[in-house]
């Protein structure tokens, strides 16, 4: 038997069939950001990770897995996708200006829990070139044990300095150079920010030669908002995204969910 049947497996479950695509709801910020809007409570939690069901991927925390397990068990239900790592670049409260980044379990363990998928974060461009090395190694590390456990590898390639300069968060040509490396390394899938616009995020894409998904970022001031940069990412060329606050945050959750899809695998979905 071959690892690589295993990526194969777990892929077909996250990937839907007829479109090729990925809808993965990132229900992880709390790990992030503490509580907020559509994850305060235990109940809330609970009652959310239900709602999005229909998703092709929900994103947990390893801790919240125990608490929302449910969600994941039945042939209808999303993929596992665990968020592996813990970065403190993030935060509006007691920020850092660099942050640093850590895994909150190992492979095996994801892999004993059921997951399909793990993601991790990329950050580059510290001003110590010795901290991109380690962030690098960390995720080769991480890379060639997915590859020796048949998990998917999705990579978040991140700007270490978007605290200082804001504008690299979105910048296509650093956006462009961050992704080729996260495939490099061994990325299976590449999460990525929203570059902006259509040309300039499928730009980002043809340079990628792992599938990218687009990142939603914060909540749009409107629903509307949220689902043209959604249309415009697949126009791109991506292979889904990975969509949280503008999901558990929205009215109706459920909804949301069902428009993301019609939007990434079309009628047919």
């Amino acid at each position: 038997m071959d690892a690589r049947i295993g990526k194969k497996i777990r892929a077909g479950r996250l990937f839907n069939q007829k479109s090729g695509r990925s809808l993965i709801v990132a229900y992880s910020h709390g790990v992030l950001m503490g509580p907020g809007p559509g994850m305060e409570t235990l109940v809330e939690i609970q009652r959310m990770a239900e709602a999005v069901h229909e998703a092709d991927g929900l994103m947990v925390t390893p801790g919240m897995l125990r608490y929302v397990e449910d969600a994941f068990v039945g042939r209808d239900r999303p993929s596992l996708v665990i968020h592996l790592d813990y970065q403190s670049f993030s935060r509006s409260i007691r920020p850092y200006e660099q942050g640093a980044t850590v895994e909150m379990a190992q492979i095996e363990e994801v892999v004993a829990a059921g997951a399909d998928a793990v993601m991790t974060y990329l950050y580059i461009a510290y001003d110590d070139p010795e901290r991109e090395k380690m962030e690098i190694a960390r995720n080769a590390r991480l890379a060639r044990a997915c590859e020796r456990w048949g998990v998917l590898l999705m990579i978040e390639p991140r700007s270490a300095r978007e605290a200082t300069d804001p504008g690299d968060k979105t910048d296509s040509q650093l956006l462009a150079m961050y992704c080729r490396i996260a495939a490099e390394i061994g990325a299976d899938i590449v999460k990525c920010i929203y570059a902006g616009t259509t040309e300039k995020m499928a730009e980002v894409i043809s340079g990628c030669p792992a599938p990218v998904l687009v990142a939603g970022g914060a909540r749009a001031a409107e629903p509307q908002q949220a689902f043209q940069q959604a249309a415009s990412a697949i126009e791109a060329g991506a292979a889904g995204l990975v969509f949280g606050r503008n999901i558990y945050q929205s009215a109706d959750p459920a909804a949301a969910v069902a428009r993301y899809r019609q939007i990434i695998h079309g009628e047919a979905a």
